[in-house]
């Protein structure tokens, strides 16, 4: 009965794992057409979307089949809920990815970023790719460490958030479109940030206060 369970709790961790991996990709290929004006890589990233949520979705699922076929000690029952949120942020992080393909899919043939923001923002995709890795790391290794890591990347890309809007505010020549391109790309990467830090620190807490336990007889 509890190997049965550690079993399904083992695939409910991978199935967490592939979900990473794929938000990782999903920012890596929606840079890519950002800074490349790429369409065809844009819609490749719309388009596997809906793959994405159904992985987030069968994780949902994952974890109501572990909560009903045995009542969950407490460390296994942190992982399961640290679980659950951990694949919200994780898809709240792929559709984040979608935005800013989006973005490049609305504009073409007409580049997202002008040549005069375009170090900064190549410097967030450069950040986020890099958090998204680490949130990816975190999950696979359950690294109690990466919750503090991610924070010193996520204020980074706080200031060149700061940086980016302070061109808007300062510089007029951007017209309505886009100023308000620029505006949702920044805030865009800036939420992608904040979820893949709370992805580290629930990593953190599910391993952190895990603790051993003695298996329930069968």
């Amino acid at each position: 009965m509890r190997e049965a369970f550690d079993a399904e709790l083992a695939r409910f961790r991978d199935q967490l794992a592939a979900l990473a991996k794929d938000t990782k990709d999903a920012m890596t290929r929606a840079t890519t057409a950002l800074l490349d004006n790429s369409l065809a890589e844009a819609a490749g990233v719309v388009g596997d979307d809906d793959e994405l949520v159904g992985l987030h979705h069968r994780i949902d699922q994952q974890a109501l089949v572990l909560l009903a076929r045995q009542q969950p000690v407490a460390g296994d029952l942190r992982t399961i809920m640290a679980g659950l949120r951990m694949s919200a942020d994780l898809k709240r992080m792929a559709t984040l990815a979608r935005h800013i393909a989006e973005l490049v899919t609305r504009r073409h043939p007409r580049p997202v970023v002008p040549s005069e923001v375009r170090q900064t923002v190549v410097a967030m995709g450069a950040v986020a790719v890099r958090l998204a890795g680490a949130a990816q790391d975190a999950v696979t290794t359950e690294n109690v460490d990466a919750a503090t890591a991610l924070e010193r990347a996520d204020d980074v890309m706080d200031d060149l958030l700061t940086s980016l809007y302070r061109t808007l505010v300062v510089d007029h020549r951007w017209d309505v479109e886009t100023a308000m391109d620029l505006t949702l790309l920044g805030r865009y990467y800036e939420r992608f940030a904040d979820h893949a830090v709370s992805v580290a620190k629930r990593v953190a807490f599910a391993a952190g206060t895990r603790r051993p336990e003695a298996a329930p007889s069968s």
